[in-house]
């Protein structure tokens, strides 16, 4: 059974997270973000993986709430509303940092394992003929 998208479809969707990535990268650097900032925080999102310490399902949950392009909104429209620029900049990192996993081929989880996602199988495991079923290294 395939598991995500395939095909054009999969590749249609990486190449959206890097415009997402080059769109937000932009828009940091024309607000006036401090690049070493955007360089500390573009990986705080995949702090995620330690819900993998509670097993797949739970795993597959937290990583999602943090690689969902509905938390950077959030951030966006609060940014707008208050306005307060550091939402936006961290609203612009977080959708960065997602973009940049999207286009990598890193998708939203599954909780049958952590390679299956919604843009297929990924890792080692998401070779043709094998199961994805690997937990992210914790080393």
């Amino acid at each position: 059974m395939t598991v995500g998208a395939t095909g054009s479809v999969r590749w249609l969707l990486r190449f959206e997270g890097l415009a997402m990535l080059v769109g937000a990268g932009v828009m940091y650097r024309a607000l006036g973000g401090n690049g070493w900032i955007f360089a500390l925080c573009f990986f705080l999102p995949d702090l995620a993986f330690l819900g993998y310490l509670g097993g797949a399902r739970i795993g597959a949950g937290v990583y999602n709430l943090a690689h969902t392009y509905v938390g950077p909104m959030i951030c966006l429209l609060l940014g707008w509303l208050l306005p307060e620029p550091t939402w936006t900049l961290a609203g612009l990192i977080w959708g960065a940092h997602i973009g940049f996993d999207r286009a990598l081929g890193y998708g939203l989880k599954y909780p049958t394992g952590f390679g299956h996602t919604h843009l297929g199988a990924i890792g080692i495991a998401g070779a043709p003929g094998q199961k994805a079923t690997e937990r992210p290294p914790t080393g």
